[in-house]
């Protein structure tokens, strides 16, 4: 096992699920009340990222965060560094990449929980800040922790768009999945099966946990 790209990978997951939850809170929320047009097309561009190949996403992101492009230039007056080939790149880029994951899972939920409750709150009086606290969010849980649970299980096997931004720098940006990639090309097939069996185990664990989440919601509804 790289235990270095291992707690690299968590590191990684763990900071982009607390950058998505209050994204996925405000986009779901938006996506399930909103009815403005061009709805559809906010929903189909936070879509891309599952139907897009990765070395697109991560193509365009490496030219976007690069010092050429207004992001990266900034960034580079303003802290001295590159985005494109560290962590704080990789970073960005697996929120990016992750937006779905966590998003949709939270929209389904808020959809879920219907118009005329809300408008039962207002008549009593609640704020839509206080109805949002005290009863959406009450409801919508198991869809946003269904979406932090798949959006950290696909942040440990993210490759294309990790390799594309980040590269395989070891202890930077060199993640678990990465470190089967280097195992397999040294042919130590023996540490990328232990590795990928590891990362296969997190997968059926997620998603078993997101069927279990959702299972709830249904017999509570």
């Amino acid at each position: 096992m790289d235990w270095q790209a291992l707690r690299l990978s968590l590191l990684l997951g763990v900071l982009t699920v607390a950058l998505l939850l209050p994204i996925a809170l405000v986009a779901g929320r938006w996506l399930a009340t909103t009815r403005m047009r061009g709805r559809a097309v906010v929903e189909a561009a936070l879509t891309l990222p599952l139907v897009l190949p990765p070395t697109v996403i991560g193509f365009y992101l490496l030219v976007g965060l690069g010092p050429d492009w207004p992001i990266g230039k900034a960034w580079t007056a303003l802290f001295g560094d590159t985005l494109v080939f560290n962590f704080k790149g990789v970073l960005i880029a697996s929120v990016v990449v992750n937006l779905p994951f966590a998003i949709q899972p939270a929209q389904r939920a808020f959809e879920a929980i219907g118009q005329e409750l809300r408008d039962a709150a207002a008549t009593c009086g609640h704020s839509m800040w206080r109805t949002f606290w005290r009863i959406e969010l009450p409801l919508a849980w198991p869809g946003i922790v269904t979406g932090a649970v798949l959006a950290f299980a696909h942040t440990l096997g993210e490759f294309g768009v990790v390799l594309m931004v980040g590269g395989s720098i070891p202890g930077e940006t060199r993640t678990l999945a990465l470190s089967i990639y280097d195992r397999v090309q040294a042919f130590d097939n023996a540490a990328a099966a232990r590795m990928s069996a590891f990362l296969m185990a997190v997968s059926l664990v997620a998603v078993t946990a997101s069927f279990l989440l959702g299972g709830r919601k249904r017999r509570h509804d």
